[in-house]
């Protein structure tokens, strides 16, 4: 096929492309910038139409393809945005007018903080910390689960002792 038969071509589809474009997208605009995206698409790989086959055919599964790859990249694009627009603004500030440095002697308060604790009430604030739920450290530990529940509250409550000078610094992001 020749330029010329390809151009009358591409301009005799044009508007079952619009018709079709309109049953993916619902939306003249975004049918019309469709169409346009085909039409490119077709002009730049009209070397790998092979006479004899089907035209409007070829045509539709260039825009269908088209479709599924803007949907796709549209969907990744909104995900990315849908998770930053998830962080509320007072943690923003927050770590924005924090550095390193602080979260460093923070850090190492804690865990000066986490070492004063005895083993047993460390050990199941730990298990409890990392996810594990009630009963399965009272099986792991072989203790009740009320002695559980009893040592995690006792870690806490020596822990918030230990770490008082930031309680006000934390009330103001949560």
């Amino acid at each position: 096929m020749n330029n010329s038969e390809f151009n009358y071509q591409l301009s005799h589809h044009q508007s079952a492309l619009k018709s079709f474009a309109y049953g993916f997208t619902k939306d003249h605009d975004d049918a019309n910038d469709l169409v346009q995206d085909t039409l490119l698409k077709a002009i730049n790989y009209a070397e790998h139409f092979k006479d004899g086959t089907n035209f409007k055919g070829w045509l539709y599964t260039i825009m269908r393809n088209t479709f599924i790859n803007n949907y796709r990249k549209s969907s990744r694009t909104q995900s990315m945005v849908s998770v930053s627009e998830e962080i509320p603004s007072a943690q923003l500030q927050y770590s924005a007018t924090n550095n390193a440095s602080d979260g460093k002697f923070v850090m190492e308060d804690v865990n000066k903080a986490m070492r004063k604790l005895q083993p047993e009430y460390y050990t199941p604030f730990i298990k409890y910390f990392e996810g594990y739920k009630y009963h399965e450290i009272a099986e792991m530990l072989d203790i009740p689960i009320g002695t559980v529940k009893t040592r995690i509250h006792i870690a806490r409550q020596v822990l918030k002792t230990n770490l008082k000078m930031y309680v006000s610094e934390f009330s103001k992001c949560n």
